[in-house]
């Protein structure tokens, strides 16, 4: 029999038409991923990939083994999924993903808090800006920001949570330095994947200076924070830092409304739904801050 593993190895080549690629999204060296796919190709008895100076090409027989391992592909993933629903129990490992500024700024605590409630849950906070992939069990549930909600996939299941509103901030000592006429240049900064968005650009506070550049949430809120200049950032960043204040003349802007994610079977496992139901709620509490409303003015 055909073993799943050798053929796991060898879509992962097929999709990075490389090697070096396939290894490095499996997490394995290069000589596994080449072991695992002269295993299935001594299995089939024919040559799945010809070796080109820009990579590695499918031949016609491994076309054709391409579309029956997606097929493969999607079985496993089903099973594995309904397998995993009919599992009631609160131990195991349960994986969460979303954008690391709203898992060190916002939701922490709350993690902190059901791991405390369940110690036999075993988590995993995949916080990062690539999205993961529900329905290949790369992660259980989604917390994501959706801006259109014709956009979610059919397949997923959502709970809607509320709106996200962002402003533009500076700091405090900024500020007040810029009103009293201090010559320092006022900076835009900017993640250098983002630019400045268009509806930031009106207020009382003028740039002057050429753009600070960063490449991480992290780096923009330490940046803002130091009075290098004016950022945009959510409101649950810059209302809740008292180093930061809006900038005077600006509006807020919607950038989207939390969704909770998760895909067919997995959400029926009793894990899952404690985690959804526990966050959904302190999301509710978040509210007005989410949306710019905790402020009664400066």
């Amino acid at each position: 029999m055909i073993n799943w593993d050798d053929v796991r190895y060898f879509l992962a080549a097929a999709r990075e038409s490389s090697v070096r690629a396939a290894a490095k999204r499996l997490g394995v060296n290069h000589a596994t991923v080449l072991r695992r796919i002269t295993q299935l190709e001594n299995r089939l008895g024919a040559q799945m990939f010809e070796k080109l100076p820009s990579g590695y090409r499918l031949t016609a027989v491994g076309e054709e083994v391409l579309d029956l391992a997606n097929d493969m592909e999607a079985s496993s993933n089903q099973l594995e999924t309904r397998v995993f629903g009919r599992d009631q129990s609160v131990r195991g490992l349960l994986r969460v993903t979303l954008t690391p500024i709203l898992a060190t700024n916002l939701l922490m605590p709350d993690f902190a808090d059901f791991a405390r409630l369940y110690p036999d849950i075993e988590m995993e906070i995949l916080s990062s800006g690539e999205l993961a992939n529900l329905t290949k069990r790369e992660a259980d549930l989604a917390i994501r920001v959706v801006y259109d909600r014709k956009t979610l996939p059919l397949n997923l299941h959502g709970l809607k949570g509320p709106e996200l509103f962002g402003g533009v901030y500076m700091s405090r000592d900024r500020l007040a330095a810029w009103r009293t006429g201090a010559p320092d240049p006022v900076r835009w900064i900017v993640i250098s994947t983002h630019g400045i968005p268009e509806w930031a650009g009106e207020g009382e506070v003028r740039t002057t200076g050429v753009p600070f550049r960063v490449t991480d949430a992290a780096a923009e809120i330490s940046a803002v924070r130091q009075g290098l200049g004016i950022t945009t950032l959510p409101c649950f960043v810059g209302d809740a830092d008292p180093l930061l204040v809006r900038v005077p003349g600006t509006d807020l802007h919607q950038y989207g409304t939390l969704w909770l994610l998760t895909q067919g079977e997995t959400r029926k496992t009793k894990r899952v739904r404690l985690f959804t139901e526990f966050v959904s709620r302190r999301l509710a509490a978040y509210a007005p801050l989410l949306t710019g409303l905790s402020l009664t003015g400066d």
